[in-house]
């Protein structure tokens, strides 16, 4: 990854780009399989949004969940992993903030984040998607000859993970 002199210390450059998708696009998928090759040789972070509230992480009668109960901001440490339980809505920036220690930041969702965006897409195109996307990312359920797609937008093969981290390191936004 590029690093940045300032001074006389180094900075690692931190980038991030973000993923967007009807559900069962494939966009978790899509992450996971990205996160896998890139943690190899860089420090990645993900944020995922829920704009649904499904998400579940304490369970009910664990200390957490009756901690995270009471309102309070809640952190759970252990050996091997830091947990952070917020009551209140962070904003993106807030997060960065708290994340901090990462090269790369991989964003599922967030639509109106002004982040390099891959639209992610199975057997048919959500054409509104293309007002907030960069790049496209299909399989062969799609006939792509059935749909007028912006020359500004990329097609990407969304089975090639090589070719979508390729137009991640050459369009993510540094933050």
């Amino acid at each position: 990854h590029l690093i940045i002199i300032q001074g006389n210390h180094a900075v690692s450059k931190r980038v991030a780009v973000a993923f967007t998708g009807p559900s069962n696009s494939g966009k978790t998928t899509l992450v996971e399989k990205v996160a896998q090759i890139l943690i190899k040789e860089r420090k990645v972070a993900i944020i995922k949004n829920d704009p649904k509230d499904k998400a579940q992480f304490d369970v009910e009668g664990k200390d957490s969940h009756k901690f995270s109960q009471t309102g309070a901001e809640v952190v759970v440490t252990s050996p091997t992993r830091t947990t952070y339980f917020s009551q209140k809505e962070k904003t993106f920036y807030n997060i960065v903030a708290m994340i901090n220690d990462f090269d790369i930041l991989l964003v599922e969702g967030l639509k109106t984040l002004p982040l390099p965006r891959i639209a992610v897409f199975r057997n048919k195109i959500d054409e509104s998607y293309f007002a907030c996307s960069e790049a496209i990312a299909i399989d062969d359920t799609i006939d792509i000859t059935t749909y007028t797609i912006p020359e500004s937008i990329d097609i990407l093969d969304l089975n090639n993970t090589v070719q979508i981290i390729e137009w991640i390191n050459a369009h993510a936004k540094q933050l």
